[in-house]
């Protein structure tokens, strides 16, 4: 594109390199002057050059724009926006503020970078973030592409960027501990594992000082930059090191056959309420940004944060798209997890919209056809859409089955229909938006909450080295420490923890849906029970790499349950198979410790499952024994004329390598029943007949809830 060498272009917004020189573009309504600043070094204390845009000769419309020759990649600028400092009508601009460009394709952070100053008066250019100019075209793929994986095949491991390899057990090279180049160094370990797709917690260049003193934004939940990559996680110093080392992770993951997806946050920025720093948005065009009370001067607090973004206004709708666009054409991302997505269903006066305009733009965009799309169906107002998410193509992650599987484990009156609803695809849930299985996003654990050791190690939170007295976190964590709170000697309480993690794997990996685990889940990892460590940047929250050693039998357990879960069929999904037709077309039969006679009673405690899979001709029955005492349980005959046996692959009540076989080597069960011992899970299998199994029962079609 050419560019007028006094005036540049309105399009496209940021900086865009092109005829020796680079174009910028800036919007704001209701600036009365803008200018562009140049600088050296990342803590500069004044711009090496300062453009002024004339609001005559380089505005169009609201877009200040210039073309400045001679720029090239790896320049750092900013922005001072002049206009009125008015927040009773909610414009908030302040040009002694160095602004980041909302399009910048990086950031720099200076040594010195202070979020105070950004927050109190006066010129803050010595410690403010800078973008930077990058080519995103400069850059050799490879023939690199997004994978496209069958979601029918997909596993998540959800994963921190840093905390994965920053532990000094990682045996990462040391300068590479807690980057994307470190992770690309444990590709081999998430081969081995048998996930196929990682789920990066945020990215994208966050505010670390967001967060109580004397803290750090570990989990990165306070974006300041849609475009660019964090460059804390890069090993790399120059400018533009951050984004090629992030496209080297994801080229390195994709050749090893592993999907990214990016945990993104749209529903907020660090900025904070009317006390926060002025960072980028509220800077440039704060009314346009943001969803502002009645009283302008104040924010709406939809996510829990301070703000809450604007996301149905033409001007931030543009800019997720164009940022998911970005990440998807340029970055080679295969999806995204959208955090607190249900934000993106309100508008400017914070009002749900039954059909909202951002998430229509997202799901019909054609660069983004078949790009994971998973929301995280909440917000922190209340606002609860799983099931009754707006859209097509959205999975969700499914907090009711993290919930009742948790509930159901733990032993919680009234459980058994709802565990037996979600192990289906939770077709009480979605079964009436005719979608498919894998809308479920299935888990039981994620960086948000207990990890799986906690869980079954706590029936308490213990965030006190949050600094918060203990009041952060979920209260209703619905957990069981077995009997001792927090770490035990006793080989009996240690026992059943092992197996009740083991149950947990189990459900979630056999159940219809996609399975998601957290990381260092496949070998306990613990935070001592803290289940709010977004501000724990340190041995709390890494990865304890020794752990593999001291649960080896967890962790050979997990990989044995993905190789299973791998050569799941994907007809359904070819034929475009609703979760309601899999169900009605499936043969299966409920059973409690009697053969079809399953009890659905608020006492009940066990439940049992056999179900044909005829695109490999077999016969599955699992048993969960949730209660306290060992349960037998009569078995179905696995074929015609007891010609055939069933064989034990999982038993999470036997010590390794017993717990769970290679599939191929499992060995006959003898007899008709099964003793079942106290909270295990039990998973036989046989070939089917040629008949069709099992006869039909009254009740054991469609949703156990409606039985």
């Amino acid at each position: 594109m050419k560019y007028d060498s006094k005036t540049g272009s309105s399009y496209p917004l940021g900086a865009t390199l092109s005829g020796g020189g680079a174009n910028f573009s800036l919007l704001s309504r209701s600036a009365s002057c803008v200018e562009l600043l140049f600088f050296d070094g990342a803590d500069d204390a004044r711009p090496k050059r300062t453009i002024e845009l004339d609001p005559g000769t380089h505005r169009t419309y609201h877009y200040w724009h210039a073309f400045v020759p001679g720029v090239k990649a790896g320049q750092l600028y900013g922005y001072r926006v002049h206009g009125p400092a008015d927040p009773a009508r909610g414009m908030r601009f302040d040009p002694t503020k160095v602004l980041l460009d909302p399009y910048g394709r990086g950031v720099v952070v200076p040594p010195n970078y202070s979020r105070e100053a950004a927050g109190q008066p006066g010129d803050n250019s010595a410690t403010a973030m800078k973008s930077v100019v990058a080519d995103p075209g400069a850059y050799d793929w490879e023939g690199d592409a997004p994978l496209r994986r069958s979601s029918a095949r997909t596993i998540i491991y959800e994963l921190h960027v840093r905390g994965f390899t920053r532990h000094p057990s990682s045996q990462v090279t040391e300068a590479k501990c807690g980057t994307f180049a470190g992770l690309v160094e444990k590709i081999p370990y998430l081969q081995e594992l048998g996930v196929t797709a990682v789920e990066l917690l945020p990215v994208f260049q966050f505010d670390a000082q967001d967060c109580p003193p004397g803290k750090t934004n570990y989990w990165g939940y306070a974006p300041v930059s849609f475009f660019a990559p964090h460059p804390a996680y890069s090993s790399r110093q120059e400018p533009l090191g951050p984004l090629d080392e992030f496209r080297d992770l994801v080229k390195a993951l994709h050749r090893s056959g592993l999907e990214v997806i990016l945990d993104v946050v749209f529903n907020h920025t660090a900025e904070g309420d009317e006390n926060g720093p002025t960072l980028c948005f509220r800077g440039i065009e704060n009314e346009a940004y943001y969803i502002l009370e009645p009283d302008r001067s104040r924010y709406a607090n939809y996510s829990g944060t301070g703000n809450t973004l604007n996301a149905n206004h033409p001007v931030v709708r543009r800019m997720i798209v164009d940022s998911l666009r970005y990440w998807v054409g340029e970055m080679h991302v295969d999806g995204f997890r959208f955090d607190l997505a249900s934000i993106l269903a309100r508008d400017a006066q914070g009002h749900v919209l039954p059909n909202p305009p951002v998430l229509w733009d997202i799901e019909s965009d054609p660069l983004l056809a078949g790009t994971k799309l998973i929301a995280e169906a909440w917000d922190a107002a209340g606002l609860y859409q799983v099931g009754s998410f707006v859209g097509d193509s959205w999975k969700e992650w499914n907090g009711r089955f993290r919930d009742d599987v948790r509930d159901f484990f733990r032993g919680a009156e009234g459980s058994v229909k709802r565990v037996a609803d979600r192990m289906v695809g939770s077709p009480e849930i979605y079964g009436h938006k005719e979608r498919e299985p894998e809308q479920s996003v299935n888990f039981v654990t994620c960086h948000d909450g207990f990890t799986l050791n906690d869980l079954v190690s706590y029936s308490d939170k213990h965030n006190e080295a949050n600094g918060e007295e203990n009041r952060d976190g979920a209260n209703d964590n619905r957990s069981w420490n077995c009997g001792v709170e927090g770490p035990s000697d006793d080989p009996a309480v240690e026992s059943l923890r092992n197996r009740q993690v083991k149950n947990f794997l189990t459900v979630t990996l056999l159940s219809l849906g996609l399975p998601m685990i957290a990381m260092g889940d496949e070998v306990r990892r613990s935070q001592g029970g803290n289940n709010n460590a977004y501000c724990q940047d340190n041995e709390t929250s890494w990865f304890d790499w020794t752990l593999l050693k001291k649960h080896a039998d967890v962790h050979r357990f997990f990989k044995l349950l993905t190789a299973r879960r791998l050569l799941r069929g994907t007809a359904h999904e070819r034929e475009r198979m609703s979760l309601n037709r899999l169900i009605q077309a499936a043969n299966k039969a409920w059973h409690g410790t009697r053969l079809n006679q399953p009890d659905w009673s608020d006492h009940s405690r066990s439940i049992a499952l056999t179900v044909e899979i005829r695109e490999e001709k077999l016969l599955m029955h699992l048993i969960l024994n949730a209660y306290w005492e060992l349960l037998e349980f009569e078995l179905p005959l696995p074929g015609q004329g007891g010609e055939s046996r069933w064989r034990r692959w999982i038993d999470t009540a036997l010590e390794t390598p017993n717990d769970i076989v290679p599939w191929e080597r499992a060995g006959t069960v003898p007899g008709l029943t099964y003793r079942a011992v106290a909270r295990s899970v039990v998973v036989l299998y046989a070939p089917a007949s040629a008949e069709p199994y099992p006869a039909r029962h009254p009740g054991t079609l469609g949703s156990p809830l409606h039985a």
